[in-house]
This record gives C-alpha cells, structure tokens and sequence, in this order.
C-alpha cells in the first residue's frame, strides 16, 4: 500500500471515529425517543388548532359574515339598552342576559350573550343601525371556542388539560436532549449541523432534515412552551397562586382578598354566608375565569367578582339612577367612555341582586389590559386593575400570552407562530418517518419492544442531566410523577428484551 493510500485510510478511520456517539449519546436518545413518541401526535393536534386560532380574527368574518359584518351607515347607532331588548325578544321566555360585546369598528354587528332555558348560552347579533336581528350562534359550539377547547384540552375536561400540561412538559425534555443530540461532536462542522443534507439516502437523509429544523426551531419551541404553561389547569393556576403570595402575580388584595358587592339602595345588606342565587353567572365566590367572558387578562382570571356584605363608601356617595334600580347599559358603555375605554371589550352583566358590572378589556398591547368592576346601582368604579397594578410574573405573562397568541405585532405575529407551529409538526411527521423505517416486527412488538435506541453498555453518571430532570419533576410535579413511571417502565417493561434498533 503507497504513503499516500495509507494516509488517506487513517483520515477516514480518524474522521469516523470522530464523529461516533459519545458516552452518555445514546441514553440521551433513548429519552428523546420516549418524549417524542408520547408527545408526536399531541404536537400536530397543537399545531393545527393553535394555527387557526391564532387567525381568529380574519377567519370569523369568513365563517359568519351575516352575523358578524354588516353596512356602516351615517344613521346614529341605536342604544345598548334598545338593541338588548331586541336581543332578548328574540330568544325563548326565561333566557337571561349575561354578557354584552361592545366593539369599536362600525362594519361590526352587536354582540349579547344569553344563557337561555335549556342550560347552555348563545350569542345574538344585531344590526346596531336599525336593531334587526341578524342570528344566533351557540357559545360552547361556535368554531373558534372548539378549536381553543381542543387546543387547551381536547374537549375531555379536567382530564384533557391535565394531559396537554404534560405534553408541554415532556416537549421540554424532547427539546433539551434533541439539542443535546444535535450538538457538533468532534469532527463535525456547524455548517453541516444546521443545513439538512437532502442528499442523504433513506432514514439517513430524514434524520439529517428532522435534526436540523428542530435547532432553528428550538428557541421559539421553548417560548412557545413557556408561555402556554401559565394558562393550564394544574401548574398554571399554581404559579399564579404563587406569584401573588410573594408580590409578583395579581395586584396586592386583588386575589383572594375583600371584595365588594353592589347594594340596593335602601335595601338591608345581607351577610356574605347569605347571598344565594340560583344564577350560575353571578353567584358569590365566583372568579373572573367563571364570568361568561370570552376572554380576561391571566393577572385578573383568579380575581373574585367583586361581592361584601356592605357597600362601598364610593357607591354610597354616589347618585343612583332610582332607588332600587340598576343602570341602564348604555350609562354604563358611556362611563366606560369617559374612564379611557371606547370599545373592544366585554362587560359580564349582574344577573342578581348584589352582582356588580364585571369589565374586562384584553388588547393586543399588555399594557393596556383593565379589569374594571361597577356598582349596578350608581355606577360607582368598586375596582380598577390595569397592566401597572400587576406583579413582575403577570407583566412577563401577559406580554408572553399576546405573543403566543399572534396578537402583539399584528400580521408578522401571526406568520411568525404560523412557521413555529407547523415547523413543530412537520418534526412530529419526519421523527415518525424515522421510526417508521426501524419499526420493530409485529412479533417484536408483541414482546414489548419499541425500537428504542439501544442501551449503554456501560452507563455513564450523567450527573448534570439526572439533576436537570429532578430539577424539571420539582418545578413541575405532574410531570416527575411521569418521568418515575416513564423511568420504571423503561427498566421493568421495555427492559426485559433486547432492542434490535442499535443506531
């Protein structure tokens, strides 16, 4: 053999044995596995949900142009007070008014929310020109509230929130150990790690495709994460909880504080043990998030309707309408006006004697967003909560939640969580392709073997990483509970056969 075939030989035994996997590679694979096939078809659910909702707003005028859209007209807008009446003729005896939409744009309809007879709620449109009716629309069944009750719990309840909080959780491992994966060893070049080789054979050219989109996807992956976490069911109520105990959550007596209630005019006050209704809208102890509202800042959503056994010193000096009587609505809209608010909001109605006018106003901009609370009988401002009242973990959430949303910079917004959404489905689809491609055979897969990477033959500390996930399982306990069972599994379940997959 001459010099020169000789030292070529030794480039490439050097330059391959470079690049082989390190200490610890594959037992990192084995978990991105195991996070990546629980958490593959639960991303493209949250893709193509959380795409079509972060297109709300052009989408709706599409779905329902003749409820929705109508003529502006140099005609005076009729008063809230004449189209609700309207509204309320429309519908069966006994509905009940729980919510009016007041918007900004004249090409808009008038919006009232009515729980009616049989137990769910609808929504009317009208024409705020001449008061015609333009239709009705089911809350609970309207597009857009399916697609956000997919996206946040697959219409399974409790359970199904519970179950998305653990598909964020788990991307968080997918994410951190595909990095770790991807990251250039010896040899390698950055160049080659961030540009796909497409023209690689078979699982080769795939694996080259899903390693290099997911780094470009990666930090928006984890933004999109942690700023979804907040709003769940379990974790997300416990941060807020948390964050208000310490001064960094929902204003300072805000949550779980006094409350106040608005009081008939020359009506004795009733204990707040006393105060019973039978409206599920209304009634005492009731958060902001139980208000039929369809949407309200996270800062404010654990805030209690406002209800005490006396009146405030405010609604007391101030002058009612009549005695025993509530504002008429449009008063309402229009002290509204005067305190800085011209529309684009919703206002929860009191549906009882000692309910109060709940205001919630949930801008694309977070320093805009109020929580306002008025006496129903002088109109008295019981509470004003705006983006400055809030604590530093409801700023930082609040910004976070426009931009998960596509709401903060508009069009660009919305393109930008476009790209990160389907970006993260399309790994779903090309880490299921590789799979596909070493799937175990049917009778591997009646012995319980998954095609997981092969294990360590000598398995290294992994300190850091092992302090990583208890770190993870602390800060987030549903999810330890999980890594225990995924952990337990692996080694009592998937343990107990060889896998045939060693690279």
């Amino acid at each position: 053999m001459s010099t020169s075939s000789m030292r070529d030989s030794s480039r490439s035994v050097v330059s391959s044995t470079a690049t082989l996997p390190g200490r610890g590679y594959r037992t990192l694979w084995r978990w991105h596995f195991y996070a990546g096939l629980f958490v593959m078809p639960f991303l493209v659910i949250l893709a193509i949900t959380g795409t079509v909702y972060c297109f709300q707003p052009q989408i709706e005028p599409l779905l329902y142009p003749h409820r929705l859209i109508v003529t502006p007209q140099s005609t005076p807008r009729l008063t809230e007070d004449a189209l609700l009446a309207k509204a309320r003729a429309a519908l069966p005896p006994g509905s009940t008014a729980v919510a009016a939409r007041i918007a900004t744009a004249p090409d808009r309809s008038a919006e009232f929310v009515f729980r009616v007879p049989h137990g769910g709620k609808e929504s009317v449109y009208l024409n705020p020109y001449d008061g015609t009716v333009l239709g009705t629309l089911s809350v609970e069944r309207r597009f857009m509230q399916v697609d956000r009750m997919i996206h946040r719990k697959l219409l399974l309840g409790k359970p199904g929130e519970l179950l998305m909080e653990l598909v964020a959780c788990w991307t968080l491992v997918m994410i951190a150990t595909g990095i770790a994966l991807w990251w250039p060893r010896a040899g390698a070049t950055l160049r080659g790690a961030l540009l796909p080789r497409l023209s690689l054979p078979g699982r080769a050219r795939w694996k080259s495709l899903h390693a290099a989109l997911g780094i470009w996807l990666a930090v928006g992956a984890v933004a999109f994460v942690l700023t979804g976490l907040p709003w769940t069911g379990s974790w997300g109520k416990q941060l807020k909880s948390l964050a208000t105990s310490v001064n960094l959550g929902s204003p300072p007596g805000a949550w779980g504080g006094s409350t106040l209630h608005s009081t008939r005019p020359g009506a004795t006050a009733m204990p707040a043990t006393q105060h019973a209704s039978s409206d599920m809208d209304s009634m005492p102890g009731m958060t902001m998030d139980d208000l039929p509202l369809s949407n309200v800042p996270w800062a404010t959503g654990a805030v209690p309707v406002p209800h005490s056994p006396d009146a405030p010193a405010a609604a007391k000096d101030a002058e009612p309408v009549a005695a025993g009587t509530a504002w008429p609505l449009a008063r309402v809209v229009e002290s509204l006006r005067a305190l800085g608010l011209t529309g684009g909001y919703d206002i929860a109605l009191p549906t009882s004697p000692d309910g109060v006018f709940a205001v919630s106003y949930f801008p694309s901009d977070p320093q805009q967003e109020r929580t306002l609370y008025l006496d129903q009988y002088s109109g008295a401002v019981l509470k004003d909560i705006r983006y400055r009242d809030y604590g530093a973990v409801s700023k930082a959430v609040s910004y976070g939640t426009s931009l998960h949303m596509g709401r903060y910079f508009g069009l660009a917004n919305q393109i930008v969580c476009t790209v990160l959404s389907l970006g993260l489905a399309t790994m779903a689809v090309t880490g299921f392709a590789m799979w596909w491609m070493r799937r175990p055979s049917r009778v591997q897969r009646t012995q319980g073997v998954l095609a997981a990477p092969a294990r360590e033959r000598a398995a290294p500390p992994m300190r850091g990483w092992q302090a990583g996930l208890v770190l993870l399982g602390i800060v987030f306990p549903l999810m330890g509970a999980t890594l225990v069972v995924v952990w337990l599994a692996d080694r009592l379940v998937f343990g107990r056969t060889p896998d045939p997959i060693a690279s």
